[in-house]
C-alpha cells in the first residue's frame, strides 16, 4: 500500500508528530481526513497514574501496522492514505502515545478507516503497557493483543467475527 506510513518512535528520539500525520494523509482528491490521538491520562481503573512505559517488539509491531493498513484498504477501498504511529518508552501525563490518521475522498470512509486502524492497533499489536502510579507502585497492564477472548468478543461486536 503506497499511501501507508507506519512508525514506532522511541521517546528519547522525539515525540509523535500529529501535523506530519495530517500532512501525509492530505491529498487534493480527499475531502475527508479523520484522526485519533491517544494521550496518557492521569488515572486508570481508580488509580492515579504518573506516567506509562510502552514496550514494543518493533519489527513485529511494524509488520502488524502494515497488515492493519492493508485490511483498512480492503474494507474501505482506494484511494486511502493511512498513518499509524506509536510511541515507545516512558511517557508522562499528556504525552501522545498513538496517532492514527486516514485520508479519503469522503468523511465516511475516513472515519471507518481511522476507527478500524486504531481498534486493530489496540487489540492486535504487540504493545505492552506499564503504568506508573502516584504511590510509587507500577504494574504491567494485560494487553488486549494477548487476550484472545477479548479480541474475539470485540471483533464479533463490531461485525468482524473470524
Amino acid at each position: 500500500m503506497d499511501g501507508l506510513h507506519v512508525a514506532v518512535v522511541e521517546r528519547g528520539e522525539g515525540a509523535l508528530d500529529v501535523a506530519a500525520a495530517l500532512e501525509f494523509v492530505a491529498d487534493p482528491r480527499f475531502g475527508g481526513i479523520a484522526s485519533f490521538i491517544g494521550r496518557v491520562r492521569d488515572h486508570n481503573v481508580g488509580r492515579s497514574v504518573t506516567g506509562i512505559s510502552y514496550d514494543l517488539f518493533v519489527p513485529l509491531a511494524l509488520n502488524r501496522f502494515r497488515a492493519i493498513g492493508e485490511r483498512a484498504l480492503m474494507e474501505v477501498g482506494a484511494p486511502l492514505k493511512l498513518w499509524i504511529a506509536h510511541a515507545k518508552g516512558r511517557l508522562a501525563i499528556g504525552d501522545i502515545a498513538v496517532v492514527v490518521a486516514a485520508g479519503t475522498p469522503h468523511r465516511d470512509e475516513a472515519f471507518r478507516a481511522c476507527r478500524l486502524a486504531i481498534e486493530a492497533v489496540k487489540h492486535e499489536a504487540p504493545i505492552w503497557k506499564q503504568e506508573h502510579y502516584v504511590d510509587g507502585d507500577s504494574a504491567w497492564s494485560e494487553g488486549c493483543s494477548l487476550c484472545e477472548e477479548d479480541r474475539a468478543h470485540t471483533h464479533a461486536a463490531h461485525g468482524h467475527g473470524h
